[in-house]
């Protein structure tokens, strides 16, 4: 991501964002509520386009390669009384919209992916008998149904108990082991930031701190992020 400018109407939500990210890194994305956080994760999904500056992701323009990327959303915003099961909301990863039938090939492929995260015995329950923890594996399922090479998670733990988040935790470390994919996770919890990626960014609108979580998990870089300090999170430390 190179110089990265992103305005919505007379607000600067991104600027001048620059950073660079080997392939097979697990990053950290943290900052205050309404840093641009969530507008990032878009512009690298090529939803929203740069006022200016330039995103790509593997060499392309960022958006020209959705099947190499696997995305689970904040907010799930299906309604939870929507007729469909575990294993259908997987194979939605695969079609990009729900399958009036989901063919046996498919079918194959999402059972893999639920098998991958633990969730096989999930398959034929409805959605609206999932818990948090259980709904977060099925979408954690869809995004991994085509083995992408780029995970993008927009705050995972939302919603889900401290067993189910370390098992996500987990699950993503096992997936990035055993693929070498890159992940990419927004997250508020700077202890998740410290313990589990190899690269952070601090982000407010601007850049203030990439590096390793030593590096930049640091008083100078959160205080220029949050504006003061004491901010909660830094009591992990």
């Amino acid at each position: 991501m190179h110089r990265v400018t992103v305005r919505l109407g007379e607000a600067t939500v991104l600027q001048d964002v620059s950073f660079e990210l080997a392939r097979g890194c697990f990053l950290a994305v943290v900052g205050p509520n309404g840093a641009g956080k969530s507008t990032l994760v878009k512009v690298a999904l090529g939803l929203v386009t740069p006022h200016s500056g330039h995103a790509a992701l593997f060499g392309v323009d960022a958006g020209a390669g959705p099947e190499r990327i696997g995305y689970v959303p904040q907010l799930k915003t299906f309604d939870r009384t929507f007729p469909a099961t575990a294993l259908e909301l997987v194979a939605t990863g695969l079609r990009r919209r729900w399958p009036a039938r989901v063919a046996a090939p498919e079918r194959e492929q999402a059972r893999a992916a639920l098998s991958r995260v633990g969730a096989e015995h999930l398959e034929r329950r409805q959605l609206a008998r999932l818990s948090g923890g259980e709904l977060q594996r099925a979408y954690l399922a869809r995004a991994l149904a085509r083995r992408p090479q780029l995970v993008l998670l927009d705050e995972p733990a939302t919603g889900v108990d401290f067993l189910a988040e370390h098992d996500l935790y987990d699950l993503l470390e096992v997936y990035q082991r055993d693929t070498g994919a890159t992940v990419v996770m927004v997250t508020h919890d700077l202890s998740a930031a410290r313990y589990h990626a190899d690269r952070v960014l601090v982000l407010n609108r601007r850049v203030h701190g990439f590096g390793t979580p030593d590096e930049v998990l640091c008083e100078s870089c959160l205080e220029r992020a949050f504006g003061h300090l004491g901010h909660h999170h830094a009591l992990a430390f």
